[in-house]
């Protein structure tokens, strides 16, 4: 047996673990585009503050690879897939024949038409490990930085390269911050809490034409900088499969074993659209556990045990400048809302459950409390949820929901 899987990421590690769960000697070969062996992608930012590094970041080192039998090729990209002979063609010359096949190919920056943006020099996108080292090698402390999307990659990348440069101004087209995930209280306190920090904000707008080092505005603001970092967006990588004929929407189209629509080819990561559990449709879901479940899915499932994968949410959990937030769930339904300095937190019902939250600051403390409830689906009125609305708290559950969903002790 040999399985084949192409992207080198977390996905792909927990595609390793599921299939020598259960197969301890079929061949498995993974193919990355990236010079690294899999690394933990959300903390690129983190590196630039200097707070980590390249060997720090590594999320399986190569004695994993080692004791797992695995043949890595780094730096070699798939450029054909043909699902019919069970063959990959790669950019070297090289063809590979496989068994199984997973594609855990990501995600790439999106980067809209803009005129005169091949005049700028400095230019960069933000979601590789090598971004990051670009961005760190044309650094200096008199940089004027540019950042086109204030979503959680371009607000990132500022945390990054904040004390390091003079000014960082953010540009986004959405009237705040972040508007994907947060309300518009949630994203005013952010933005605030951003503002004090020296971060300057051009919101509902976009650059209308740019120069080498400026950039015009619609509204006819003119912002000069020295470096630019592209980050409004990312797209599925779905060409492999889309060329092979496989079902993809913005994704590649999954069910609960991570199975495409192609015989013996599965799909897990930020590439895979699966069926999200609160709301019941297909998405895409950009989240580190969310990628690594559906690898281990994956795997498990290529090398015969099917164990479906059923409780991926749409959830957030990030930090800027040690003010948390965390996101999960959908937007409607009955709210509880509580809101006070340094806090702020936002819960939706619907049907006896919860189906989503918004915790900022000192709110987000045992949020995987609420995370729980989602992902269970327990009724709400089954437990103290006035209390845990207020304090998450153990002791507002029955004694059967502690050990039978949360795990508590009695």
């Amino acid at each position: 047996m040999h399985y084949l899987i192409i992207g080198n990421s977390i996905a792909a590690a927990a595609v390793i673990e599921g299939i020598r769960s259960q197969d301890p000697e079929g061949a498995i070969t993974v193919v990355g585009e990236e010079r690294q062996a899999c690394y933990a992608r959300p903390l690129i930012s983190y590196l630039l503050q200097g707070k980590t590094d390249e060997e720090k970041m590594r999320y399986r080192d190569q004695a994993f690879f080692d004791k797992h039998k695995v043949t890595v090729l780094c730096e070699t990209r798939a450029s054909h897939l043909d699902a019919g002979t069970k063959t990959v063609a790669l950019d070297d010359g090289t063809t590979l024949t496989y068994d199984k096949l997973v594609l855990a190919t990501g995600s790439s920056p999106f980067i809209p038409p803009m005129e005169g943006l091949g005049q700028v020099k400095h230019r960069f996108t933000f979601l590789t490990l090598d971004d990051a080292l670009a961005l760190q090698q044309v650094v200096k402390g008199d940089s004027r930085v540019l950042i086109l999307g204030a979503g959680l990659i371009g607000l990132k990348c500022a945390e990054g390269l904040f004390g390091q440069v003079r000014s960082i101004t953010v540009v986004d087209l959405a009237p705040r911050i972040l508007a994907s995930i947060l309300d518009e209280k949630g994203s005013a306190q952010v933005q605030e809490h951003l503002q004090q920090k020296g971060l300057t904000f051009h919101l509902s707008d976009r650059v209308k034409e740019f120069t080498a080092n400026e950039a015009l505005l619609e509204s006819g603001t003119i912002v000069g900088f020295d470096m630019l970092v592209v980050a409004v967006g990312v797209k599925p990588n779905t060409s492999l499969a889309k060329e092979a004929g496989l079902a993809v929407n913005r994704g590649i189209v999954v069910d609960t074993s991570m199975r495409t629509s192609g015989k013996d080819i599965w799909a897990a990561g930020d590439c895979a659209e699966a069926e999200e559990l609160v709301s019941g449709q297909h998405k895409v879901l950009p989240l580190l556990c969310n990628a690594y479940l559906q690898g281990e899915t994956a795997g498990k499932d290529m090398a015969g045990l099917t164990e479906p994968f059923n409780q991926a949410i749409a959830m957030n959990a990030i930090s800027f400048f040690g003010l948390h937030v965390i996101t999960a769930g959908l937007y409607e339904g009955e709210e509880k809302l509580f809101a006070e300095e340094g806090s702020y937190k936002r819960l939706f019902v619907r049907d006896n459950h919860l189906i989503g939250y918004i915790l900022i600051g000192k709110a987000v403390e045992r949020a995987g409390i609420y995370t729980a409830l989602i992902r269970n689906q327990t009724a709400l009125d089954t437990i103290d949820f006035d209390l845990i609305s207020r304090q998450p708290a153990l002791m507002a559950f029955a004694k059967s929901v502690r050990q039978q969903q949360l795990g508590g002790s009695v």
